[in-house]
């Protein structure tokens, strides 16, 4: 559609109100437009990098004094933003934890926009769907029910905020003492958390929102499979008392975003249950994985954890943002977060009361209807749905593996637990040398990425740097895999013997 078409017939009210025909005018338009995109995926780039002046159009992009039509607004989106996606769309997309939107999801964004409500709680629809999909999830990870609480927040980093708020808040009253009321400047013991040295950096980022320090995070080492040491943890936990500080809460890995390593969480359960500390686990990626019956050995534990932060937006396919943060002693949660102003103050059966409102239980008092793409998408699904999914995605990941295994000029670097392969270019007369390995893999990784055939990204383990493949694409088959290592191959080969342009 040209920007002229449609104008004879646009209404002249006054936006943002528009007529009721020209917007169903317009939504079958977009449902068209998403259709052909969504179908013609497999067709186009994996990515397409954006040139200067593209960048720098958008971003200079001048606001009119008066409206735009809502269709020259559809197709400055149609031939400006669409063709430059993040990538994540496409079955040969293998970079970071993005997974591609559930088409019933992408559906479920447009009823709940529809209907705009804000979930902070009440007597409405939007509060019970979001209780039932909250449920599930819970369920569907064989955590326990009686008792938790769980909300739906933007993504893993809130959700392990949250989760470590009510560690705090539930170490200080252990200790006789109150952080709401005292603060951390009343001359306490200093807390400290420990996670693993492969644990994500938003666990530091909430040790310093909620006035711990960075000081206060503790990395622990890893053993031969990236995961947590328990023996080095139980050293540095009596170092830290002996030392005079207060040790209260370890932060596990169900899936580390590296390698997707899954700390020993039994042991760990049991080592916390001891020393009196709180037991979070971040599985904002690879705690679903615990639906899947030949995985779920490695989550024995994770039933004792105190809290969970797992993100539906990664391994279900939820559009972004959804995670969720899952804490055992739902009253604790609400303790460390209540404080309802005269204004909000509601009896439980009366007027537009209901049950205890979400906004009671975490930090955001105006929420979004995100409950309904997570409550349609897993409805689409079922239990069976989410095991096959997330099973399909280890199995591809352990057959790329193989195929790396196999390759004379690859060499994997870690160990496959989910869905993750980390692995390098190493032709055989390079193996001895990592500097040169190092960079050349980074070259590898910029061209792969560049060339729209495949996505993938890089961590470093060990000081070596590794091209990271993560599996979340609903339709990435064994033949984009194959393709992966192609391309990986035949750009490390070709790389080897090219001088460089720096």
């Amino acid at each position: 559609m040209t920007p002229s078409e449609g104008t004879s017939t646009v209404d002249k009210t006054t936006p943002p109100k528009i007529d009721p025909e020209h917007f169903r005018r317009l939504g079958h338009e977009l449902v068209d437009l998403v259709s052909d995109y969504l179908a013609g995926i497999r067709e186009r780039p994996v990515f397409r990098p954006m040139k200067p002046a593209e960048r720098e159009t958008l971003i200079q992009e001048v606001l009119g004094e008066t409206g735009a039509h809502p269709e020259t607004i559809v197709e400055r989106f149609r031939t400006a933003v669409l063709p430059h996606a993040m990538g994540n769309g496409h079955p040969r997309f293998f970079g970071w934890v993005n997974s591609p939107p559930a088409p019933i999801g992408v559906l479920a964004d447009l009823l709940a926009a529809a209907m705009n409500p804000s979930c902070a709680g009440g007597d409405h629809a939007a509060i019970y769907v979001e209780r039932a999909a909250v449920r599930w999830l819970t369920e569907v990870i064989s955590f326990p029910t009686e008792g938790t609480m769980g909300l739906l927040v933007s993504g893993g980093s809130v959700a392990n905020l949250i989760g470590l708020a009510a560690a705090r808040h539930w170490a200080a009253a252990q200790d006789g003492w109150s952080v709401r009321g005292e603060g951390l400047q009343c001359g306490r013991l200093p807390l400290v958390l420990y996670m693993s040295e492969e644990g994500h950096s938003c666990i530091q980022r909430a040790a310093e929102l909620l006035g711990l320090g960075s000081g206060a995070v503790h990395s622990v080492p890893v053993d031969e499979r990236f995961r947590m040491d328990v023996l080095a943890l139980r050293a540095a936990i009596a170092a830290d008392r002996a030392s005079g500080r207060r040790p209260f809460c370890v932060a596990a890995s169900a899936g580390t975003v590296g390698t997707g390593a899954i700390d020993p969480l039994a042991e760990l359960a049991d080592l916390c249950a001891t020393e009196r500390l709180w037991l979070h686990v971040d599985g904002a990626y690879g705690a679903i994985a615990a639906a899947v019956p030949t995985r779920r050995a490695r989550y024995s534990g994770l039933e004792h954890a105190d809290s969970v932060a797992l993100d539906p937006h990664k391994w279900l396919s939820v559009p972004v943002e959804c995670g969720c943060v899952l804490v055992r002693d739902g009253q604790l949660l609400r303790d460390a977060f209540s404080l309802v102003p005269p204004y909000l103050r509601t009896e439980p059966d009366r007027g537009f009361g209901g049950l205890p409102w979400f906004s009671e239980y975490g930090v955001q008092q105006t929420r979004g209807f995100r409950a309904l793409k997570l409550w349609m998408t897993l409805q689409h699904l079922g239990r069976d749905g989410v095991r096959g999914l997330v099973g399909r995605h280890i199995a591809l990941a352990q057959h790329l593996a193989g195929l790396v295994d196999a390759a004379p000029d690859l060499e994997r670097l870690a160990p496959v637990e989910l869905s993750i392969v980390c692995f390098r270019y190493a032709p055989a007369h390079l193996r001895a040398d990592d500097e040169d390995l190092n960079a050349l893999n980074k070259r590898v990784m910029e061209e792969v990425q560049a060339s729209g055939a495949a996505f993938l990204t890089q961590t470093t383990l060990r000081g070596r740097f590794a091209l990271r493949a993560c599996i979340l694409h609903y339709a990435t088959t064994k033949a984009d895999v194959a393709a992966l290592v192609d391309v990986v191959r035949e750009t490390g080969a070709r790389l080897v013997v090219e001088p460089r342009k720096d």
